[in-house]
């Protein structure tokens, strides 16, 4: 399922889109919360700059807000529909929710919107 050269690859192991053989963050885990944002300026095997552009990673929080809206979303269907929660109680789910979820969200939106630009290249990285 997830083979090298898949997008899928990339975008849930935060793995460089190019040649993914490096992540592309200084600490893999998401929940050290401080280093939550700390990516490597470029890959070290096929020399990928991650910062496109000056601010490239605004428009990731555009594919942040709908990711949150689609968990908030599941969030409310499982505690009201499944559990049968109060409307209070399935609000109280989403917001515990969303803050849990939210170093996840934060990665993956950002493993998203890269993925979006830059494809898959077997040949990156080899000299």
């Amino acid at each position: 399922m997830l083979k090298k050269g898949s997008k899928l690859n990339s975008i849930l192991t935060g793995s460089c889109p190019r040649c993914q053989k490096e992540s592309m963050y200084s600490d893999r885990n998401p929940l050290h919360l401080t280093k939550v944002l700390k990516m490597n300026d470029h890959c070290s095997h096929c020399g990928l700059k991650y910062q496109i552009e000056p601010s490239f990673f605004y428009g990731a929080m555009y594919v942040s807000y709908g990711l949150n809206v689609a968990v908030g979303i599941a969030a409310f269907i499982v505690s009201f529909v499944f559990f049968g929660a109060s409307i209070e109680q399935s609000f109280i789910a989403i917001v515990i929710t969303l803050i849990l979820l939210f170093p996840f969200v934060l990665r993956l939106s950002r493993n998203l919107y890269i993925n979006m630009f830059i494809s898959y290249d077997a040949k990156a990285g080899q000299n």
